[in-house]
């Protein structure tokens, strides 16, 4: 299956006013600055965008934003996953998919599901979904692992699970699914700091966290990557390694919301549990971004 995820995404945050509620303003100004950066397409809804804070009006209304705003200019995937399969399916069924292209379904958090109830339960979103979809491992979040078995069986079996976005950082089960995956599923990265290194054994791209600040250098990074140019693929690599390592030391997205209050895109409000990054993080992203 030929698709456009392929390269940069961006899994885009969800500014706030001060007083807690959606900041539209400065959600255009962060989809103009990702978009005019040059990346391939943006992810609506992920992690990074506080989704788990976010109401079902509050999500409905970001999704229509998001497609207003985007106006075709790049692919648009969509978060939708959880920890209740039927739950997900339901989400699913009431989705208007007008403008959106794939969705991105997390592994089932907390209630921990083996392989096989992995293997079900995306198995029943794919065959509910009116789009490709792409799996999503994060392990460090979800205190579960997707083994390369599974998505392996899920890529051979369901011809509407396209793609994975990796997570795990297991670079011996990241080269077993792209050893024996079908030819035409993709292997995105979603770990910023080990994109690179993930391209140069056959991911075909990332999702990414950075590139809400910094998307022309992100992208620039990927695409030399993909060509197999290292040598200016490793000069943008480790230009913006320690800004990234910086960015998840006081956690996500509340790094790279600093980033962009430092950059002027876009207000530093994050929603409860999660808060600002502390003073001395602030200054050092300061710091960095001015020597950038």
């Amino acid at each position: 299956m030929n698709h456009p995820f392929k390269g940069t995404g961006v899994a885009v945050i969800t500014p706030f006013h001060t007083y807690g509620t959606i900041d539209f303003n400065s959600l255009e100004n962060v989809l103009n600055h990702i978009i005019d950066g040059g990346v391939e397409f943006v992810l609506c809804l992920g992690t990074t965008s506080e989704s788990a804070t976010l109401s079902k009006d509050e999500k409905s209304a970001v999704i229509n934003y998001f497609v207003e705003i985007v106006n075709k200019r790049v692919p648009i995937m969509l978060g939708i996953g959880g920890n209740n399969t039927q739950e997900v399916i339901n989400c699913i069924k009431s989705t208007d998919f007008d403008g959106i292209e794939s969705i991105l379904s997390v592994a089932p958090y907390y209630n921990k599901p083996g392989q096989k109830g992995l293997y079900y339960h995306f198995k029943n979103i794919a065959s509910a979904s009116p789009v490709p979809v792409f799996l999503y491992n994060v392990p460090s979040r979800t205190n579960v692992n997707i083994k390369a078995t599974t998505t392996l069986k899920l890529a051979h079996e369901m011809k509407n699970i396209i793609g994975i976005k990796e997570a795990s950082g297991d670079f011996g089960q990241i080269m077993q699914i792209i050893k024996n995956k079908p030819k035409d599923f993709t292997v995105l990265s979603g770990d910023d700091a080990i994109t690179l290194p993930m391209l140069t054994i056959g991911a075909e791209g990332v999702i990414s966290v950075v590139a809400n600040a910094f998307p022309r250098e992100f992208s620039d990074m990927v695409r030399f990557g993909m060509k197999g140019n290292l040598l200016e693929a490793n000069q943008l690599h480790y230009k913006l390694i320690d800004i990234i390592d910086t960015l998840f030391e006081d956690g996500n997205p509340s790094g790279v919301k600093a980033a962009l209050d430092i950059l002027g895109i876009s207000k530093n409000n994050l929603r409860l549990p999660l808060v600002k990054v502390n003073k001395r993080v602030y200054n050092q992203l300061s710091q960095q971004i001015s020597e950038l």
